[in-house]
């Protein structure tokens, strides 16, 4: 009898073993019919498991690396010429230099749309876009929190983003000051200048300080009064042949802001003057790098 019992309970736990493989294999293979697959890769209808496979074989099979450290740890350093330089001024930043640096970034869907202008030392990137999204004053005040442009890039530009774009971006301070130290100032006075006030936000316009560090001639780069228009726009990317505004009144309660000129030399102008407004921002120090090599015809794909 008790040998009896001892092989039915062989055969009952037998069983339960056999049915739960069973019930395993059921799940592994076959989907319940409430669960639906995300397949823009394979193509196949939402209930294809090999469509599944397919997407989780592509997400596998793309290297997403960190953006900066995919940067940094791909591009040589240099000390002339167009490229990334370690920075003189603030440890741990980056600039890219030059007339036509490998710095070009695929952002909001648009190819090649945007340029790298610096990698700060908490791994967010700083970007501008390549062209003007819109011509416009500062308004009624210097002071950047309070001026027509930054209103617009952070309520119109910013809500017609894509939410991906958005997602992307990282709120960050911005510095924002202004003094009367234009003329005969140093660069590395006018970072220090520049720090003394700063503004949180999502989009403002490119700094006075980071117009100069984008210039591979160090005499254009250190001095502002020797910024030369015959010289420094040939080895200063930033130099398009566009007129645009900079981030900065020119003295605390003027009545005038900096501008870079269509031969790429600093000039003031008032505040009700109509210029060309190139957007800033900060890619987030999670954003993936999925491929790319920074030039205009292969830029840098961001996750």
């Amino acid at each position: 009898m008790k040998k009896i019992l001892r092989n039915r309970l062989f055969i009952f736990i037998l069983g339960v073993i056999i049915t739960l493989s069973v019930n395993v294999i059921a799940a592994t293979y076959f989907p319940s019919n409430q669960v639906t697959y995300d397949n823009k890769t394979s193509g196949l209808s939402a209930t294809e498991v090999q469509g599944a496979i397919d997407e989780l074989y592509t997400i596998c099979s793309t290297p997403q690396i960190v953006a900066a450290d995919f940067i940094l740890d791909s591009v040589n350093i240099v000390t002339r010429g167009d490229g990334l330089y370690k920075d003189n001024y603030e440890d741990g930043k980056y600039f890219y230099k030059g007339n036509n640096p490998n710095n070009y970034v695929t952002f909001n869907n648009e190819q090649a749309g945007w340029r790298i202008l610096s990698i700060q030392a908490d791994k967010t990137i700083k970007i501008i876009k390549n062209n003007a999204v819109t011509s416009s004053s500062y308004g009624n005040d210097y002071s950047w929190p309070n001026t027509s442009i930054k209103t617009y890039l952070n309520e119109d530009y910013y809500n017609n983003l894509t939410s991906e774009a958005k997602k992307q971006i990282t709120t960050y301070y911005f510095n924002t000051y202004a003094d009367t130290t234009f003329n005969n100032a140093y660069l590395s006075t006018w970072i220090t200048t520049e720090k003394k006030s700063t503004w949180l936000g999502n989009i403002a316009i490119p700094n006075l300080s980071e117009y100069l560090r984008a210039n591979s001639n160090l005499t254009c780069a250190q001095n502002i009064e020797n910024n030369n228009k015959y010289i420094c726009n040939e080895s200063n990317w930033m130099a398009t042949n566009t007129r645009y505004w900079l981030l900065c009144g020119y003295g605390a309660g003027s009545r005038f802001s900096q501008y870079v000129a269509n031969e790429g030399k600093i000039y003031s102008d008032e505040i009700n003057v109509y210029h060309s407004v190139r957007p800033t921002l900060y890619l987030s120090s999670k954003t993936k790098i999925t491929g790319g090599s920074g030039t205009i015809l292969d830029p840098y794909i961001i996750k």
